[in-house]
């Protein structure tokens, strides 16, 4: 047991619910199963601002068509469905979705591991763009210890549900302190 806070707030104190489903935001591991079916990727991008906002048609659409410029997907691919694009771009819809009401903490759980390994680097450096970009604060669930490595600035190892280790990445890949962790990182291929 334990508790979650955001900002000094108790992440379940119902009070806060509109402030935290701005402010935190999740990129889901399986981009074809969290996108809608029977939703255009516009309309799947919309539907934060349509529940959380009081835009306007007009301001909606314009916001739309940044986020899905900042994905790398030019403004006609809005009318698209899910089925219509590949997995990576599923993603990259399921990122715009998350950016929409610029959160400023994104949960990202496993969000490559359903990506072919072709797709998986360029995600990831879009994470990294976007979180350089927009001072976006990731909480990264990876299994994959080298995109780990390489987008993290602080790792927490996980055991049996209870968080074992944290450290800055370097000091963590350097200097493991739990058994566990020293188990996990003598198990990466060495290249």
């Amino acid at each position: 047991s334990g508790q979650i806070s955001f900002d000094g707030h108790d992440l379940f104190d119902p009070k806060h619910d509109k402030v935290f489903r701005r402010e935190i935001q999740m990129i889901f591991q399986d981009p074809y199963a969290s996108l809608n079916p029977r939703m255009t990727a516009g309309e799947i991008i919309a539907e934060p601002l349509i529940l959380q906002t009081d835009y306007d048609k007009k301001k909606c659409k314009h916001r739309i068509e940044q986020l899905l410029d900042l994905v790398g997907f030019i403004p006609e691919q809005a009318v698209r469905y899910p089925h219509e694009f590949s997995g990576g771009q599923r993603q990259r819809i399921g990122i715009a979705r998350a950016l929409a009401l610029n959160p400023r903490f994104i949960i990202c759980d496993e969000p490559i591991a359903a990506l072919d390994v072709s797709i998986q680097a360029q995600i990831v450096n879009l994470l990294k763009k976007l979180q350089r970009n927009l001072d976006l604060t990731y909480l990264f669930i990876s299994h994959d210890l080298s995109m780990v490595r390489y987008l993290c600035d602080r790792i927490a190892v996980m055991y049996l549900g209870e968080v074992v280790e944290l450290a800055a990445t370097d000091a963590l890949y350097n200097h493991p302190l739990h058994p566990y962790t020293q188990a996990l990182l003598s198990a990466i291929p060495i290249p």
